[in-house]
Formats: C-alpha cells, sequence, structure tokens
C-alpha cells in the first residue's frame, strides 16, 4: 500500500518539502531550488492532497508545520541525509577515494593526524576508514591500502615497514612528580612499586608487561604484582598513562608523537624489539591507482608530530 502511495507522489515534492521546512518560507526555498514561489506552493498543496493531510498551516507570511508535518520533515530529511551520504564517492566525478583499513590503536595513536595532513594536501581524495582488530577484517581485499601488524609477510599484501615494535615502560611527567620518581633512573626491577596499567592480549604475538618481563628482566616476576588497571584496547591504556594513572608498556614508534611532545616520558633504558611492527600493505594481485600510490608514500615518509 505503501508503494502504491509513492508510485503516484513525484519525488521533486519532497524535495520542496525539504526545503520549505528548513527555510519556513516558500520564497526562499523557491530560490534555493531555482523555481518560483508559486510552483513551491502548487507541490506543497498537491503533496497535501496526496496525504491527504495538511503539513503546513499559514498565519499571513508566517509558516509553520502542523504535527504531521514535522513527523513527515524528519523522516524526509533522514532519507535525503542518507541518499547524500550514498552519492559522496561520485561527489568528485572522477571517483577518486581510498578504502584504508587499520586497527583502532593506530587509528587513534598514529594515523588521525596524518590522514588530515593528506586530505588538507589532496582535498579531491576521499578517504574511508575503516577500523578494526580483527586481522581478517584488517586484511580483506575490499580494501585500498592496509596497516597490519605482521612480521613482514602476507599471501595478499606486499607490505612496507612502517612502525618497528620496540616496547619500554612510559608514563606521564605529572605521574612521575607524584611519585617523586627519576625516569632516566628507572630499572625493570622498580615496576614492582608502581601501578602498572595492562591490556588484554586477543592475538598470541602481542606483548603485555609479563611476557616483556620475562624477556627483558625475568628475575623480577616473582615480585610483580598484578596490574592496577587492565583494559580491552591498547588505546586506552595509552589514554590512562597520559591521564597520570600509572605506568604503561609503550609501542615507542606507535606513541611517538607523545614521546615528542613529552606528554610521556620513557622510563629507563630496558626495551624488547619484537620482531613484529605494523606494516603498509598494497594488494599484490592488482594495480593501485594513483592516489593510493599517494597515501602510501605520504604514510610512509611521515615523521613524528610534535
Amino acid at each position: 500500500m505503501k508503494a502504491t502511495m509513492l508510485a503516484h507522489i513525484p519525488l521533486e515534492a519532497f524535495r520542496v518539502f525539504d526545503a520549505a521546512c528548513r527555510h519556513m518560507n516558500f520564497s526562499r526555498a523557491g530560490r534555493e531550488l531555482n523555481i518560483t514561489q508559486a510552483a513551491v506552493s502548487r507541490r506543497i498543496k498537491g503533496l497535501e492532497d496526496h496525504l491527504g493531510a495538511q503539513l503546513f498551516t499559514r498565519s499571513g507570511k508566517n509558516l509553520a508545520l502542523t504535527p504531521r508535518g514535522e513527523k513527515l520533515f524528519q523522516r524526509v530529511r533522514a532519507s535525503l541525509d542518507y541518499l547524500e551520504e550514498s552519492l559522496e564517492p561520485f561527489r568528485t566525478g572522477t571517483g577518486r577515494s581510498i578504502a584504508l583499513a587499520a586497527s583502532g590503536s593506530v587509528s587513534h595513536l598514529w594515523l588521525g593526524s596524518r590522514l588530515r595532513d593528506f586530505a588538507r594536501d589532496n582535498p579531491d581524495v576521499a578517504i574511508h576508514l575503516a577500523t578494526s582488530d580483527s586481522p581478517g577484517d584488517l586484511a580483506s581485499e575490499n580494501n585500498d591500502l592496509v596497516i597490519l601488524y605482521s612480521a613482514g609477510e602476507h599471501p595478499r599484501w606486499t607490505l612496507t615497514p612502517l612502525i618497528a615494535e620496540e616496547l619500554a615502560p612510559v608514563a606521564s611527567p605529572d605521574y612521575l612528580s607524584r611519585k617523586g620518581l627519576e625516569a632516566a633512573a628507572l630499572v625493570p626491577a622498580d615496576l614492582a612499586s608502581l601501578d602498572l596499567i595492562d591490556y588484554e592480549r586477543f592475538n598470541a604475538n602481542w606483548i603485555s608487561f609479563r611476557p616483556w618481563l620475562e624477556r627483558v628482566a625475568p628475575e623480577t616476576l616473582r615480585r610483580m604484582p598484578r596490574p592496577h588497571l587492565t583494559f580491552s584496547t591498547y588505546a586506552l591504556v595509552v589514554d590512562a598513562a597520559v591521564s597520570g594513572d600509572g605506568v604503561a608498556l609503550g609501542s615507542l614508534g606507535l606513541i611517538a608523537d607523545k614521546l615528542a611532545n613529552g606528554t610521556l616520558v620513557r622510563l629507563g633504558e630496558a626495551s624488547l624489539v619484537t620482531g613484529y611492527g605494523y606494516h603498509l600493505g598494497l594488494p599484490k594481485f592488482r594495480s593501485a591507482p594513483p592516489e593510493v600510490l599517494a597515501l602510501h608514500e605520504s604514510l610512509r615518509t611521515a615523521r613524528p608530530q610534535p
């Protein structure tokens, strides 16, 4: 029944109705749509006739929506917004868009500012960023460019090293000041008396505090306390450390911006190079268009941003 009603209503009438609702003035709605005020009035009257309901009340030059008109406007506006968003990839006329995938932590801690820089220099390229911690989602061939946590090989993606993984304890200057600690003098054994912030390992290759100590200072494991805080994502761990809640295990390349601007400080000299890291991936079995290669080069050559 709804389909039958819609089939008899010109779709242009909904655009006219939307403009009239936004301006609350038929003349201004007409100027936006390049039609006359009289044409707007006729289309609104025709829509009211089709629906069998009054959509506006008129008092002189003043317009107001009826309750049914207000309800219809909300739905028409939502439908037009959805259509506008669906047409976004076609806006430039060149189809220049990039589907990029990265983990939530990489996106939050490293990628965001660098994408803003690229977008500023390439305003005609639309970037669609998908964030996921699922290796399958990240490596989907629906993506044009990916950032993968890897040792450097993948069957479907040609990988270029982006951020080598080196792990070391970090904390905020505020936390160190409250505890009366000198960052450079700290050693792994000191961690037992500090507030550790850790995260849940959903990947066997991820390193949290306990496996880090097993490799760097195994003699300290017996004195290691339970973490003060444990989060489900690494980005939340870093945010908590920045807020002064304790000591996190910092992936030094991933948090290079925060180390450069002094938001976080490395503790001592002990660190672990895992052999893993974050790699930029281009498809092995299809050619990448120029805009994808341009973003690849922009990210590959990115430097810390204080």
